[in-house]
């Protein structure tokens, strides 16, 4: 309850013209803008598209390009010479970079929070265009050249670059900023703005970000630096080894636009080194990672450690992978099925986070599905993705190699296990994996439980009675809950599935495939052990690497300290 003096106070005011009263903390003026998905380029022979391409793929292939660390603005070389390579062709190496040392990790840190006050201070709207600025350059000008170095980096087809390496890219930058400048426009109530204004201030948080990303999605990269550098923060940008060349591309780019050296700075780097000194360091603010589950969980440990060192408890952010599943139901339309479980289990060689890694047939359809599986398989290409009709490359590099060999192996040898189609895996030339099927009487084997991330599809067959037990299995045979697609035409049973099966996913398909998320359509991350669930191409992304400001703001002077009912 107000006080008579207050209350007379008010009254006079509310006769006031209300642009009489100002105040100290404006809501920024941010020009409006309309944005639809980039649209997907078709690549047909003697289209201008394919001849830019061509010509971007020949220059990246004849030279070997030096990527820098860079921090600030200043180019760093160390003695740790590292080398990207093709993976479908691993004698060539297409760009030589440096692995930081942990001194220039911690002056990379330095700098950062160096530059933080003027970076965090730059007007949103300004940020926008930029990073508006920067999604048309890389429509355009730029848009073959992050093509071409991620088919030749991350052995991506040419469809699957411009899925990711253009359009997914294009979509992060345009959508957070569209969404990052309608969050902002909200502002907390002010029932008496004559007398008092309320205010929310967005701003960057104190410290700096670290984000991790991965080899699998160009784009990704993009978004975990730039998303929060574009909300005001100031970021250590780690690339994967085997995406350094498409990632730094990008980085060349939002430096074009205007992005200063001291927002994001781009580290390669040994893991643990980078692990180790930005969780030792009091101004962390966040971490921002994709990768494996062993990784974030030996940050997140870190962390955890160094809790008392910080200046504010870092936020964790991570998308970890899955054991992505199809659930079949005996009335789904087969050849739907057949060719959703090919796309989704071998596109980009399985290793999508959301790839279908496990599926589940009823016996009544399996006949039909497997015959019209394999015989797509048998006319699909493994092979150089620069060839046009090569269906998948290869995968990433040495390591993934020999993982995945070994879960062929162990479908070679398992007397639960039959190999239907694929598992020939030869390194000699490129790290090529077959697309390999496996058949299995037990659908706990560990090829249907653990993650593989590559193209290794293990299915079981169930009787038609046993698929409400399917259900079951499929939530909880494995620890992840990232993709899952369920296939039917019986109305009843779907509306059932899906209940039942509402955390088994972040990203639930409804007869369709489990790969295929759209920035804007379908906001991206999973729970359990796949990650903090924080939708990537979502309306609340952008926001969450924001520290906002509550700002009371009163006209009307405190003329009394007691209360009415006092007396």
């Amino acid at each position: 309850m107000l006080s008579p003096v207050r209350n007379t106070v008010i009254s006079t005011l509310r006769r006031l013209p209300m642009r009489s009263v100002s105040t100290v903390v404006q809501e920024e003026q941010i020009n409006d803008f309309q944005i639809e998905n980039e649209p997907l380029l078709g690549y047909l022979p003697g289209s201008a598209e394919r001849q830019a391409l061509e010509e971007a793929l020949g220059r990246h292939s004849a030279t070997e390009a030096d990527v820098p660390i860079m921090i600030g603005d200043q180019e760093h070389r160390t003695d740790l010479v590292r080398h990207q390579v093709m993976p479908h062709d691993h004698s060539h190496r297409i760009a030589q970079f440096y692995y930081a040392t942990p001194e220039l990790v911690r002056k990379a840190i330095d700098v950062a929070v160096a530059a933080r006050p003027a970076w965090e201070r730059v007007p949103l709207s300004q940020k926008f265009d930029m990073w508006l600025k920067a999604a048309d350059l890389m429509a355009g000008k730029y848009r073959q050249e992050l093509n071409a170095t991620t088919m030749l980096g991350q052995s991506k087809t040419v469809i699957q670059a411009e899925i990711d390496s253009a359009a997914e890219l294009i979509d992060f930058l345009k959508f957070n900023a569209l969404y990052a400048k309608e969050g902002v426009k909200w502002q907390p109530r002010s029932p008496e703005p004559s007398a008092t204004i309320n205010r929310l201030r967005v701003r960057g948080m104190e410290g700096f970000v670290a984000a991790v990303s991965p080899f699998n999605f160009t784009a990704i990269g993009g978004n975990l630096a730039y998303t929060p550098a574009m909300m005001g923060n100031v970021v250590l940008w780690k690339p994967s080894d085997t995406a350094v060349l498409s990632n730094y591309t990008i980085y060349k780019i939002m430096r074009e636009v205007g992005v200063p050296g001291g927002a994001v700075s781009f580290i390669p780097a040994d893991g643990p080194v980078f692990g180790d000194n930005i969780t030792a360091s009091p101004h962390l603010a966040a971490i921002n990672f994709t990768g494996s589950v062993p990784t974030f969980q030996r940050l997140w440990g870190q962390v955890g450690q160094n809790l008392p060192k910080y200046r504010s408890f870092p936020k964790l952010v991570g998308e970890c992978g899955g054991k992505n599943y199809h659930l079949v139901h005996p009335s789904a339309d087969p050849e739907s099925v057949a060719n959703g479980t090919v796309r989704s289990a071998f596109e980009y060689c399985g290793q999508k986070c959301s790839a279908c890694s496990r599926a589940y047939f009823p016996e009544s359809l399996w006949p039909e599905i497997k015959e019209r599986m394999l015989t797509t398989l048998q006319g699909l290409k493994t092979g150089d993705p620069r060839q046009y009709d090569s269906f998948m490359g290869a995968v990433i590099d040495a390591t993934a190699f020999k993982r995945i060999s070994s879960y062929v192996e162990h479908a070679r040898t398992s007397p639960n296990l039959t190999i239907l189609a694929g598992g020939k895996c030869d390194d000699s030339v490129g790290y090529f994996v077959e697309p390999t099927v496996v058949q299995t009487t037990d659908p706990h084997d560990r090829i249907m439980t653990e993650e593989i991330f590559g193209p290794v599809l293990s299915l079981f067959v169930y009787p038609d009675a046993d698929v409400d037990k399917m259900i079951d299995i499929a939530n909880h045979s494995t620890p992840y809950a990232l993709t899952g697609a369920i296939f039917a035409q019986d109305r009843a049973w779907l509306a059932k599935a899906t209940d039942a099966l509402k955390d088994s996913a972040g990203n639930f398909y409804i007869n369709d495939k489990s790969t295929g998320s759209v920035v804007a359509q379908q906001p991206f991350g999973g729970a359990r052990m796949s990650g903090t669930n924080d939708k990537a191409g979502g309306v609340h992304y952008a926001l969450k690497w924001t520290s906002p400001q509550a700002v009371k703001e009163t006209m009307v002077p405190l003329k009394d300290v007691k209360y009415p009912y006092m007396g």
